[in-house]
């Protein structure tokens, strides 16, 4: 990683996590989807397993984050969401001259891939803000997780009240936004969004900072839903709406009253430290000791750690000595809880067993989003509108509420937190079932459960790499992570949603289906998907409870030996 200059200071951090809230709504562009698919399929004449195609493209270009994740460790976060900006404009640029029909009869197969180059902006966005404020934050690394990944969750209620409230319900309009205005906005945001000193320790004032943010977000989740609804039901004036949105802007600001408060009130605050990964290119006059002393020093659970693979060592040292005098030892491979590189982790089973875990439930969930429209009209909807707002609430609830629960029992209980990846997937295979009969009052049942539990499975997975695999390589492994997401919409969403509900459709004599045959199969089948993934989700939380209960030995997470290589 090159030498970067790390901002100091308390208060960088959190003008830095505040202004991740804006990017991180810039990055849930792709919730957009289901907003101006209609548009897209009637100026193209397209059936409906083509627009299910182009949502597989919406969800690739969310998901695929190698380049993004390999960047993270070679550039500075302002050249990722250079990238993004770049992506955004080009590929949502395409979309909107489709969509105006300013520019006619552009061939299918590049509508394909602009959606897949606009929406890969998101990747881009949200590993330059993830990764940053992941490594400022290092021992709080659930609850920062959960609060991003609520806000990316919550970005579909926001373009949605924009696109009712203000825009009128206007696809080319909400387009040009995306086009203009997310571009605008990450630029403005650039500056601020930097590698910071974390604390060296942990601050009661920090936690205190985390519950405003917290409770902020919340605020704001609420507020979007119920003015969904408001709007929905009475007709409001140019005046008031307005109104309302300045409050939504209002509230989206909140998180930068940390920061102003520091600046008033500022308060003792503990020396803070480098990254492990940067520490190397600190280099101290003679004399001085280096801000990383008090790492070197043994932790709790780095001394378990140690005798945890104590029968390991004996056996590497039992080799060196066989070996005789001028032996050189080779680098051990790193430790599960220690840095990993990519092609370290990639022969892990615990990885692979987080990945299909990753892959089965959040392409169960992913194919719901995708389809979601659609789902709402084959239940007898004519507005599917306040079904994405009720989907984007729930996994926002889901993300930020699995960030703060498993980091409250990881602490507490040591548990692991994909034990709350398990109980995710069984409400999804309890939830499916009655789903694909569509019993009576099911729809507004099973949007908000599935919501929920997408979030989960989206925010855990998060904190749960970079404590397995470490916090140095964690943008790729975890860009790596994300290309379930995809494989699982094209799986279960592109070629089994589409197919079966064509089929329906056909049998109506109709481009459109309507009742609960249209989503039967898919829903039975994500059924089975979901019982799967809780068999593996179980047997991946016993093999990782040792871990767990090492690396939260003394209460809090204890940065673990390094493994030297």
């Amino acid at each position: 990683m090159p030498n970067i200059v790390l901002k100091a200071g308390s208060r960088p951090p959190w003008v830095g996590l505040a202004a991740a809230v804006w990017v991180l709504i810039a990055a849930g562009n792709g919730y957009n989807f289901p907003l101006y698919s209609p548009s897209l399929k009637s100026v193209l004449g397209l059936n409906q397993q083509q627009i299910t195609i182009l949502g597989v493209a919406n969800d690739i270009g969310e998901n695929i984050g190698l380049l993004p994740g390999i960047a993270c460790n070679k550039f500075p976060p302002w050249a990722l969401l250079s990238v993004g900006v770049v992506f955004c404009f080009l590929g949502y640029g395409v979309l909107w001259l489709t969509v105006t029909q300013t520019v006619i009869g552009l061939p299918y197969w590049l509508i394909w891939v602009a959606l897949v180059v606009a929406t890969n902006s998101t990747t881009w966005f949200g590993t330059a803000v993830l990764v940053t404020n992941m490594r400022n934050f290092p021992l709080s690394r659930g609850t920062v997780s959960g609060i991003l990944k609520g806000y990316a969750g919550i970005a579909a209620a926001v373009y949605t009240v924009i696109y009712k409230l203000v825009l009128k319900d206007s696809d080319s309009e909400l387009l040009l936004i995306l086009t203009l205005g997310i571009p605008i906005l990450c630029l403005a945001m650039m500056y601020f969004i930097r590698p910071c000193s974390p604390a060296s320790g942990e601050d009661s004032s920090e936690h205190v900072h985390f519950i405003f943010s917290q409770v902020a977000s919340v605020l704001l989740a609420l507020y979007l839903l119920i003015t969904t609804i408001i709007s929905g039901v009475v007709s409001l004036s140019d005046t008031v709406t307005y109104i309302l949105v300045l409050i939504m802007v209002i509230i989206l600001m909140s998180p930068l009253a940390i920061p102003v408060k520091m600046t008033l009130f500022p308060a003792e605050h503990k020396r803070r430290v480098p990254p492990s990964d940067s520490s190397d290119h600190l280099v101290p006059k003679e004399g001085e000791s280096t801000p990383t002393d008090s790492l070197l020093i043994p932790s709790s659970s780095g001394t378990n750690l140690g005798s945890f693979y104590e029968n390991e060592d004996a056996l590497d040292a039992g080799m060196l000595l066989a070996v005789g005098e001028g032996a050189v030892k080779k680098k051990r491979r790193p430790r599960r809880g220690e840095d990993f590189k990519i092609h370290e982790a990639l022969i892990k089973a615990d990885f692979w067993l987080l990945w299909v875990v990753s892959f089965l439930g959040v392409g169960a969930g992913v194919t719901v989003l995708n389809n979601l429209a659609q789902i709402g009209v084959a239940f007898g909807l004519e507005d599917t509108t306040l079904l994405l707002t009720l989907f984007s609430f729930c996994n926002f609830v889901g993300r930020i509420g699995s960030g703060a629960i498993s980091e409250h029992f990881v602490r507490l209980k040591m548990i692991p937190r994909t034990l709350w990846m398990t109980f995710a997937l069984m409400v999804m295979l309890v939830t499916f079932i009655p789903f694909a009969f569509a019993l009576n009052g099911i729809l507004y049942a099973a949007i908000p459960l599935l919501g929920i539990c997408y979030g989960v499975l989206y925010a855990i997975m998060v904190p749960t790499v970079s404590e397995l695999f470490g916090l140095k390589h964690f943008g790729l492994i975890y860009s790596f992570m994300g290309l379930g997401n995809p494989i699982g919409a094209l799986l279960f969403s592109g070629m089994l949603a589409g197919y079966v509900y064509d089929a329906e459709a056909a049998k109506q004599s109709s481009s459109s289906c309507v009742g609960p045959d249209c989503f039967k199969v898919t829903f039975l089948v994500l059924a089975g998907v979901c019982g799967l993934g809780t068999i593996l989700s179980i047997i991946l939380t016993v093999r990782i409870r040792p871990v767990y209960e090492l690396l939260y030995s003394g209460g809090s997470f204890r940065l673990p030996q390094t493994s030297g290589h």
